[in-house]
């Protein structure tokens, strides 16, 4: 069983619990396309099988939040679940609001919350920042391609954000509120896509221990392609499909529209085989997702 999964992950469990989950019922090797808070609900991409050789390849795909910033005040951990340090002083208007939401949009710095899954010496920060320990963060570059204001929630407001990976949310939200002088914390957070997977096809985890019950697991498994429609994709002509499939370099004259650097899906007999590269005169393989025995 090779592929993805498209899980909607519910607040108060953890996206490594939600992998062992899927790896109980498949018994294959999982992983996740990207962490969500245990709190945060929304789409968590599960690579099964050779689909977790394909990880770097989407992983900083465009992602889709819509969070709740709530002018409270602050809290250490920059969400609901932390301590509140600094006392909300009241929630601006709409139109404040507005037009501070533009100089977070770009390429940005962000400084990570110490309660996060970054490592300091091999230990995970929030481990650090609960024994009482100090910890020491440094800013990280980020991209916010957009921020769409939704609609006042009382003493908060909805918001949507578009951006790229490795973007901490509730850093964004408490940000927001010191720029106003109004300290504020994400107090709500759904994820609605990772790359090509949306919210509007995802499976519970609920529906997936059925269809586990039932032997029909692979209706909802997606195919080990599904997250990479953006590659150029390229047939291997029949006289070199022994090569391929051995994940032998292949001449780049074979493929017309491979340039230098260029990653391809490389199919064979119409099936997606792997992940090639073009470098000087061939297509070298990167990743192969198919046993050679499978195109016998």
């Amino acid at each position: 069983m090779d592929g993805f999964f498209n899980l909607l992950k519910p607040p108060g469990m953890s996206s490594g619990a939600m992998v062992n989950e899927i790896k109980y019922l498949t018994g294959e090797r999982c992983g996740h396309a990207g962490t969500l808070d245990p709190e945060a609900a929304g789409v968590l991409p599960i690579m099964v099988g050779r689909a977790t050789r394909l990880l770097d390849y989407f992983s900083g795909s465009g992602k889709e939040y819509i969070a709740e910033i709530a002018f409270t005040g602050a809290t250490d951990t920059q969400d609901a679940q932390g301590r509140l340090i600094l006392e909300g002083r009241g929630v601006p208007r709409e139109d404040e609001l507005a037009q501070a939401l533009p100089h977070f949009t770009g390429d940005i710095l962000q400084q990570p919350p110490a309660y996060s899954a970054l490592k300091q010496d091999g230990v995970p920060l929030y481990k650090l920042a609960r024994a009482g320990q100090t910890v020491v963060t440094r800013p990280r570059p980020a991209r916010i391609d957009s921020i769409r204001l939704l609609r006042r929630t009382g003493d908060g407001y909805l918001i949507r954000v578009s951006c790229g990976g490795g973007t901490y949310i509730r850093t964004l939200c408490h940000d927001i509120g010191l720029a106003l002088g109004r300290p504020a914390h994400m107090r709500f957070l759904l994820r609605t896509r990772v790359g090509s997977f949306g919210i509007e096809n995802t499976v519970t985890l609920e529906e997936m221990h059925l269809c586990g019950a039932e032997k029909r697991l692979e209706e909802h498994l997606l195919p080990c392609e599904y997250p990479l429609s953006d590659f150029p994709c390229l047939d291997v002509p029949a006289g070199y499909k022994k090569a391929a499939v051995n994940g032998v370099a292949l001449p780049a004259r074979l493929f017309q529209g491979a340039e230098a650097g260029t990653l391809c899906l490389m199919r064979v007999d119409g099936a997606f085989l792997g992940i090639a590269e073009r470098t000087g005169d061939v297509m070298k393989f990167r990743v192969i997702v198919r046993d050679h025995n499978e195109f016998v």
